[in-house]
């Protein structure tokens, strides 16, 4: 976008959040381009009845034409978070991608209400120094390089005392983290970003954990829940058959309770710099834990080596907002056929600030269709077998070894 965009009736379609970024931009927005602006949050998780009901207030009490709702869990789920559970996919060994990844999926219902509306001007609240601002411009490029695409917060550079002040200026809602904290919620956890955050040296403070700030505090005694998949997608918990994204919910409630999946991540942003960000992820931890050990259970030791040599590039694809690449397509046809046998129920112990894996179990099990003990007992081989089997293993080292030296 330029600043020689004129007064107009074609509305400014603006991606909302409620965050204070975002509120800003509806009067600011209104203000500088004359223009009526309709606001779009796009629901991937964490926000209920009553939360909505307070998005759509505060987006009109800021000046917004129209408010639109989009439910997108399921969508979320089918088109991003299934792939990162048959991925086990976390960032940096640690951040399971708790809300960078359901950006594109984000600025494809922009792009496509952009068009039910008839308008081609879009707008987001993302910075100058985040990742969201090549999620979203790369997503909405791909999907519809009509659009104009109005980034004020970066392109002005504002920040967010200079956005509070000019809420309060004009006697308008402020989001109730204010300037203090930028939250962001999905289905697959929190990141939250604050002070402590812009150095590597120290940790938010207890009360701006948004799932968990009492898991310590109050400790809950501990528990177990058992976890079932068909073909590496979560179906049961504790028995009660439900959908994926109804598992990945009560799996959040649960965990949070314990302080489960909560971390700090300090890792490379896209455009190259260091960056670091406080999570809670309950259902994203416990969920690839689980799911990471029945597959042990079932695959063999190739194909577990051959899905992670690509489930690490297909991570940072969708980091980096590239998700509608197609090669991504090629990786999740690869996933779900390693799936095939992904099928069973895990045991977990809650216990504070720790999910303990206590038991795996399947039809296809591959321990169970050995006729040997591990440490124990052979099975399908004898004795002499396993004394052939061990200098046969051993020769490479051996002539290494002999190398050089005399005969």
């Amino acid at each position: 976008m330029t600043d020689t965009l004129a007064p107009g009736s074609e509305p400014i379609l603006l991606a909302f959040s409620g965050g204070l970024d975002t509120s800003f931009l509806v009067p600011w927005l209104k203000e500088n381009y004359g223009r009526p602006i309709v606001t779009v949050t796009v629901d991937t998780g964490g926000i209920d009845a009553e939360a909505a009901k307070v998005l759509d207030q505060r987006a009109r009490a800021l000046g917004a034409q129209d408010h639109i709702l989009v439910e997108a869990k399921q969508g979320y789920y089918d088109q991003v978070l299934k792939y990162l559970i048959m991925g086990n996919i976390k960032r940096g060994q640690m951040y399971p991608l708790c809300v960078g990844a359901e950006r594109v999926m984000q600025a494809q219902t922009i792009a496509e209400w952009a068009r039910k509306l008839g308008t081609k001007i879009v707008a987001h609240g993302c910075t100058a120094a985040g990742n969201d601002q090549v999620r979203f411009e790369v997503a909405l490029r791909t999907l519809a390089p009509e659009l104009t695409i109005l980034a004020p917060v970066r392109d002005k550079a504002f920040k967010r005392p200079e956005q509070l002040k000019y809420l309060e200026d004009r006697k308008l809602t402020v989001p109730p983290y204010g300037a203090a904290y930028s939250v962001n919620r999905g289905l697959w956890g929190v990141t939250i970003g604050g002070k402590e955050t812009l150095t590597s040296d120290g940790s938010i403070p207890d009360h701006a954990w948004v799932l968990s700030k009492d898991a310590f505090a109050k400790p809950s005694a501990p528990q177990s829940h058992t976890i079932g998949f068909e073909q590496g997608v979560p179906v049961r918990l504790d028995g009660a058959t439900l959908g994926a994204v109804a598992v990945i919910e009560q799996l959040e409630t649960i965990g949070a309770k314990f302080g489960i999946g909560r971390g700090i991540h300090l890792g490379d942003t896209i455009i190259g710099t260091k960056g670091r960000v406080a999570f809670e992820a309950p259902a994203a931890e416990v969920l690839i834990s689980a799911h990471r050990e029945l597959e042990k259970l079932v695959m063999t030791g190739r194909q577990q080596r051959i899905k992670e040599m690509v489930a690490g590039p297909y991570g940072d694809l969708v980091h980096e907002g590239q998700h509608l690449d197609p090669v991504c397509r090629d990786i999740e046809t690869l996933f779900v056929n390693s799936q095939a046998r992904v099928t069973g129920d895990v045991k977990v112990l809650y216990r504070p600030g720790n999910a303990f894996i206590e038991g795996v179990t399947s039809p296809y099990s591959i321990m169970a269709a050995s006729k040997g003990v591990y440490g124990e007992a052979a099975g399908e081989w004898t004795a002499a077998d396993a004394l052939g089997f061990s200098k046969m293993v051993g020769l490479p080292g051996m002539f290494w070894t002999r190398a050089g030296k005399d005969q």
